[in-house]
């Protein structure tokens, strides 16, 4: 069944709204103390800088994460909804959220991936009409599997 052309402006709409409602009101921003893992995130290009903090209990399970930092909407927006989506998660699903958003944004794989419930990751689909915002919109991303792979060097999008 395919969407009709209202259907799927509303939707756009939809997305709009909560990428602008999770740019101006972020989760989970600020330091989080005691935090287990790290990792700085910059964006050279735009110049968007955030750093991640997760909490990773000895099962390997995302107990607390959060963010700081500046950057644009995108940048911002796309952080919040990270924040919101992993905690909770063990490290290896946190992972297959970063392979899935970043080649749903990159390559513009749009196809679903079976255990991975990605709705409300959805509105940023949208950025992939804009090429230069791509890399604003995975940083997080980059930052999440950074610092769950304990790196040391800051994530780039470059």
């Amino acid at each position: 069944m395919t969407e009709s052309p209202a259907s799927t402006e509303e939707l756009q709409d939809l997305y709009r709204e909560l990428i602008l409602d999770h740019a101006r009101s972020p989760r989970r921003f600020g330091r989080l103390e005691n935090a287990t893992h790290t990792a700085d995130g910059i964006n050279p290009l735009c110049g968007d800088k955030l750093k991640l903090y997760l909490q990773v209990d000895a099962d390997r399970r995302i107990q607390d994460l959060s963010f700081e930092g500046s950057g644009c909407a995108i940048s911002v927006a796309s952080a919040s909804l990270l924040t919101d989506t992993v905690v909770g998660l063990p490290v290896d699903e946190a992972e297959a959220f970063f392979d899935v958003i970043t080649r749903r944004l990159t390559e513009g794989r749009v196809t679903d991936v079976e255990g991975i419930d990605i709705d409300k990751l959805k509105a940023l689909d949208g950025v992939r009409e804009f090429p230069a915002r791509v890399k604003c919109a995975t940083l997080a991303w980059h930052a999440l599997h950074s610092a769950l792979n304990r790196q040391s060097q800051p994530a780039t999008t470059e």
